[in-house]
């Protein structure tokens, strides 16, 4: 039993395209390519019908590389700060020992 072939989509593409160019039949690309007219009609079909993507997926790539590029800048805008807040909480932990000595987080209920 022979395998079944397969095609990668490049090389469909490849042989759709110059079936829309109409520069030799479908019946004559078919016999030097070895493939089936029906077969070629069905990539034919698939390839006009899913056309219209080409262009509208890259305008859906933009935005959500857009909405990639605003997320990634608001997570800096959160670890800076983040880290602005850690550095205030620690400098007043510190502040607390100094003043009111180191029993203060059990006299005041603190608890972090």
């Amino acid at each position: 039993m022979t395998k079944r072939r397969e095609y990668t989509p490049e090389y469909k593409a490849r042989i759709v395209i110059e079936v829309l160019r109409e520069e030799s039949t479908m019946s004559e690309i078919a016999a030097r390519e070895e493939l089936n007219v029906k077969q070629l009609g069905n990539w034919k079909t698939e390839f006009l019908g899913n056309a219209g993507r080409a262009f509208s997926q890259s305008r859906d790539e933009k935005a959500m590389a857009r909405q990639v590029s605003e997320l990634q800048e608001k997570e800096r805008d959160y670890q800076a700060k983040v880290g602005q807040l850690t550095l205030e909480v620690d400098f007043l932990k510190k502040s607390c020992d100094k003043l009111y000595g180191s029993g203060w987080k059990e006299k005041y209920g603190y608890k972090g």
